[in-house]
């Protein structure tokens, strides 16, 4: 009885280390392309960049806070800035006013994906609402995405 114990605990540890091993997949499904393709998944707090079905490029973003949740759904990036002061006033959080916010793209009122020198919070929930970049990517993302470019927020 005590050796099932241990056996089942070992192969519970195994399969564990296995899983968490494993490269994290990319969420694609009922994504068809073989044009430039943005996709950020908000549950993994990644962004993927793709060109002829393949994923060219990957980064940790920081996606909406919970009162400030990013939107979902298909989209174009409609307007590009290579600098832009924002600001805005979302309670329950503090007013902000940034300047000078790297590589703006925006795909859907006044959400953007963009990069950001103010936190290095990536991977976790953080803006209010846009898509944080590092800025690294963000410039990489800017000059990748034309506008038009179809944005997927899932």
């Amino acid at each position: 009885m005590i050796v099932y114990y241990w056996m089942k605990k070992f192969l519970l540890l195994f399969f564990s280390i296995i899983f968490l091993a494993l490269p994290a997949r990319v969420h694609a499904e009922g994504i068809l392309t073989t044009s430039k393709l943005i996709t950020v998944d908000t549950g993994r707090q990644m962004l993927y960049a793709w060109d002829g079905g393949k994923v060219v490029f990957q980064s940790p973003v920081s996606t909406g806070m919970r009162y400030t949740p990013t939107v979902k759904g298909s989209f174009k990036i409609y307007k590009k800035y290579p600098l832009q002061d924002m600001k805005g006033s979302y309670p329950p959080y503090e007013p902000y006013f940034i300047k000078n916010v790297p590589n703006v793209m925006y795909f859907y009122g006044a959400y953007a994906i963009h990069g950001v020198f103010w936190h290095h919070a990536f991977g976790t929930r953080a803006s209010h609402g846009c898509v944080n970049l590092p800025v690294a990517a963000g410039q990489w993302v800017y000059n990748f995405a034309d506008i038009g470019t179809r944005v997927e927020v899932f």
